[in-house]
């Protein structure tokens, strides 16, 4: 359980500081029988961007820590920064942000038209605790009554994000949306073993041929691609063709990359699932989180081979971020 200091705990044993602290000040909310969520006081609901990686001027991520459990996930090292560092923490104790609709429409007009805002770079902002929390339809609701000239790019793994149609709708009469659904495979049994708690990939390609049907862009996105796993010509085709035919006017796909802190699952992972590929994948990122030479450049190739087949555009942005110019790493995939 989450310690949070009050009159009468125990002192934490480290000085909490910062989002870390203010993590500590939240309260409890609902106790699953997996997961709680907590509140999360917020001094601001956009975030500025700052990496050169990545085209977003600003970030939105109404929830820390996500359900869905991935393996994979890059964005676990974020709940280190509220010192929560249990391997399972990051999908097992989801904070919801304190909601103030007109400090957030505040944030809104003080943007410049033509900038870009990314919706769910670190956690799924459709997770199940959108249910019960709907902080990302408040999120929508005020930016369809706020914002002009703007571009809006969402991503999630959740079906749930159909339930928006009609936001998106409205924000895209007078800015950019593109809406871009995450699926790697289409194998239901796959699926479950990386992403254990998303919904199924039949579902998600539902949600895409619902947002569709609502005029709204949608893309597909089979990131990342799993070396050995999910790096097929006939996986990678068969989510492209799924795409296509549910009305996906763009679909794209990048390599895995792993953070040290989501190699501290995946790995074990490997161990227990896939042990004949562990050692290859240990060499490969034994010295950081991206490939370099000529894996992904054959993955870009086949993807883009796919993409052509298919008759599908690339998506205007890619999801995950350049492969930096450090060392290359020895490769054995």
């Amino acid at each position: 359980m989450l310690h949070v200091t009050s009159p009468s705990s125990p002192q934490p044993l480290i000085k909490l500081v910062g989002i870390a602290r203010m993590a500590a000040e939240g309260s409890l909310v609902s106790d699953k029988q997996r997961v709680e969520y907590r509140s999360l006081p917020t001094r601001k609901w956009l975030n500025r961007c700052h990496s050169q990686r990545v085209p977003f001027h600003w970030t939105i991520n109404p929830y820390r820590g996500c359900e869905f459990g991935c393996k994979y996930c890059y964005a676990r090292f974020t709940h280190e920064f509220l010192e929560r560092r249990e391997l399972d923490s990051f999908e097992t104790e989801i904070y919801a942000k304190n909601w103030d609709a007109d400090a957030f429409r505040g944030e809104l007009l003080s943007l410049k038209a033509g900038q870009i805002i990314a919706l769910g770079t670190a956690t799924d902002p459709y997770q199940p605790a959108e249910r019960q929390f709907q902080l990302t339809r408040k999120t929508l609701e005020v930016m369809a009554e706020t914002v002009r000239g703007l571009s809006l790019f969402v991503t999630t793994k959740s079906d749930l994000v159909s339930r928006d149609a009609d936001l998106y709708q409205r924000i895209a009469a007078r800015n950019r949306v593109r809406v871009s659904v995450t699926v790697t495979t289409m194998s239901r049994e796959l699926a479950r073993l990386t992403e254990p708690f998303a919904p199924r990939p039949d579902l998600r390609m539902k949600a895409v041929a619902q947002l569709a049907k609502s005029n709204v862009p949608v893309g597909v996105t089979a990131s990342p691609i799993l070396p050995m796993i999910t790096d097929s010509e006939d996986n990678l085709l068969s989510v492209a063709e799924a795409a296509k035919k549910a009305g996906a006017t763009q679909f794209g796909a990048g390599v895995l990359f792993l953070q040290p802190s989501a190699q501290k699952v995946f790995m074990p992972f490997l161990a227990r699932r896939f042990p004949q590929y562990l050692r290859k994948y240990e060499v490969s990122y034994r010295d950081g989180a991206y490939l370099r030479g000529g894996y992904p450049d054959r993955m870009a190739k086949l993807v883009d081979a796919i993409r052509e087949k298919v008759g599908i555009q690339a998506r205007d942005l890619e999801v995950m971020p350049p492969q930096p110019a450090e060392q290359e790493q020895m490769l054995l995939f």
